[in-house]
C-alpha cells in the first residue's frame, strides 16, 4: 500500500495516487510517453541508463520495469544483470557502458561529471544524443524517486515501456 491513500481506479496503484492530481498526473504520462516514444538511443543504451537509475532508486516499479522490445534487441534478463555490474561487464558496448556511467553519475554525484567524462560522452555520442540521454536520465530518476518515495509496489503484470 502507499504511503498517500488514493481511490482505486483500477489502474494500479502506481498511477492511483498520483490522479490525486489529475493535472500533474498528465504531465507525468505525457513525459514518461516523450521519454519511452522519442528516444533515439537504442533499447540497449536506454535500458542500461533506466536500469542504473532504477537499481540505485531502489524503485520496485523501475526495477520489474522491461523494455518492450527488449528480448529482440538483446535485452532479455542476462543484459540486465550485465548492467548491474557494468564495470565489470565484458558483453556492454562502449556506448552502453558510458549510458550506465552517465546514469550512475547523474542520480549519485552530477557534479562529479568533469571534462574527462565529457570528452568519453561527445567521443561516441552526438550533441543531439547527449541531450536525448540526458533527458531520458532526468525522468528515470524523478519518476523512480517519486514512485519509492510514495512506496509504489510493482505491478501484478509488469509493464513493458
Amino acid at each position: 500500500m502507499t504511503r498517500i491513500t488514493a481511490p482505486d481506479s483500477g489502474l494500479g496503484e502506481h498511477i492511483d495516487w498520483a490522479l490525486l492530481r489529475p493535472k500533474m498526473a498528465a504531465g507525468m504520462g505525457a513525459l514518461s510517453e516523450a521519454v519511452y516514444g522519442n528516444s533515439q538511443l537504442t533499447v540497449r543504451e536506454r535500458e542500461a541508463a533506466r536500469w542504473t537509475i532504477a537499481l540505485i532508486n531502489d524503485c520496485a516499479v523501475c526495477r520489474d520495469t522491461r523494455a518492450r522490445d527488449g528480448e529482440g534487441a538483446g535485452a532479455g534478463e542476462p543484459y540486465y544483470a550485465e548492467v548491474t555490474d557494468w564495470r565489470a561487464a565484458t558483453g556492454l558496448s562502449v556506448r552502453e557502458r558510458l549510458a550506465a556511467e552517465f546514469a550512475e553519475r547523474f542520480a549519485l554525484d552530477h557534479q562529479a561529471m568533469d571534462d574527462a567524462l565529457w570528452e568519453r560522452l561527445h567521443a561516441a555520442y552526438s550533441d543531439e544524443e547527449l541531450a536525448d540521454l540526458t533527458i531520458c536520465c532526468g525522468m528515470f530518476l524523478g519518476m523512480g524517486r517519486t514512485l519509492a518515495v510514495v512506496g509504489v509496489r510493482a505491478p501484478a503484470e509488469r509493464i513493458l515501456v
